[in-house]
């Protein structure tokens, strides 16, 4: 496994556990506000060594409670659930923070038990997404069978959306309201927004955050399609 990064504690990545966070290296979509630019490609270096992070968790057993794998996007790696089976059978709790583009492996590694909560981000509205994920065109057949998929309530999950003043506006989140409505088998449990933050290793230069005023009008309009809708990160 080409794991990239650790992150050996965190109270905020996986809700209700004290975990730690393992990046894994490579991403399929090229997303201009991705924070991770270092891990989108899947030859690159990466600077964790396996049997240091096997290491880690047996360390940690009864003082961690779960991991969270993320990446990067964790279900490009082919072997991913041989990986997550690892973890599971030190006793941990994992979290899979994924793009859901790839639902066969979603649904394989949920299905296998190897997965106890899985944060899918939705990136944008259907029109819009290719543009917000950084790729000239986009099939959103995978990404809608996930979708579908996580609202059969096989496995706790969330949505999420990373808000971001260039590329998400009040008519995206109407439409990705309804986009939502239209796929899913069960109204979705929890959908997060997310403020945008900043950084020098982002893709593309000159990205701002929403003002919290647009954020809230942004909850205002997805909160009546699911049950539970709140703003992440930001103090209001």
């Amino acid at each position: 496994m080409r794991i990239t990064g650790l992150q050996k504690m965190t109270l905020l990545d996986y809700p209700g556990k004290v975990a730690c966070t393992v990046f894994l290296q490579g991403c399929n979509f090229r997303c201009p506000f991705c924070h991770n630019r270092d891990l989108l490609d899947r030859e690159g270096p990466y600077s964790v060594d396996e049997e240091e992070f096997w290491a880690f968790l047996r360390k940690r057993r009864g003082l961690l409670d779960g991991v969270c794998v993320t990446g990067g996007e964790p279900t490009v790696q082919k072997d991913l659930p041989d990986f997550l089976k690892k973890i599971k059978d030190l006793g941990y709790s994992v979290k899979l923070d994924t793009n859901g583009f790839c639902p066969d492996v979603l649904e394989q590694v949920v299905t296998d038990g190897l997965v106890d909560y899985v944060a899918m981000d939705i990136k944008n509205c259907p029109d819009r997404y290719a543009e917000t994920v950084g790729l000239p065109h986009l099939d959103l057949t995978g990404i809608e069978e996930s979708i579908s998929f996580l609202t059969e309530e096989r496995v706790g999950y969330e949505f999420r959306t990373t808000a971001v003043a260039e590329y998400h506006d009040e008519k995206a989140f109407v439409e990705i309201a309804q986009w939502l409505q239209k796929i899913s088998k069960n109204t979705p449990k929890a959908y997060f927004i997310q403020q945008f933050t900043g950084r020098d290793s982002v893709l593309q230069e000159g990205l701002t955050a929403p003002e919290k005023e647009k954020l809230m009008l942004f909850l205002d309009t997805v909160a009546p399609f699911v049950h539970r809708a709140e703003i992440r990160g930001v103090e209001l």
